[in-house]
């Protein structure tokens, strides 16, 4: 069992950046795929972004395309979200989440929480205007 754990998160105006990280305790992260989902207050868990377990293919809602980036440093057992030009409607707490699955191309099925099997407790992350 894998229990990530999100960090970075934090206040930042509109147009800023942020680096979330998640690392994991109990077990090594690069067998697994990797997600981040947010949740605004009211609203549903949405998907952000997921790579794949080698790190070499990624997938990212429409919303956050060409602003995020997904990483993965399997060697430090790290994943990694490069959030820019934030704006408002970003502010959220954001999950990382793991899946044992082993896809190397991820499909729509990975835009949906049930498709992950290990969650951190969140990080939030603030957009002032």
């Amino acid at each position: 069992q894998v229990q990530p754990v999100e960090s970075g998160g934090g206040l930042v105006q509109a147009g800023g950046s942020l680096r979330l990280s998640c690392a994991a305790s109990g077990r090594t992260l690069s067998t697994y795929a990797m997600g981040w989902f947010r949740q605004a207050p009211g609203k549903e868990r949405e998907f952000v972004a997921a790579i794949n377990w080698r790190g070499d293919n990624t997938r990212y809602a429409d919303s956050v395309k060409g602003r995020f980036t997904f990483s993965r440093d399997n060697a430090k057992n790290t994943v990694y979200l490069q959030m820019n030009d934030l704006k408002p409607e970003d502010t959220a707490v954001y999950y990382c989440a793991a899946s044992m699955t082993r896809d190397y191309i991820l499909t729509y099925y990975y835009t949906f929480p049930s498709k992950y099997d290990y969650w951190g407790q969140g990080t939030q992350v603030t957009v002032s205007s």
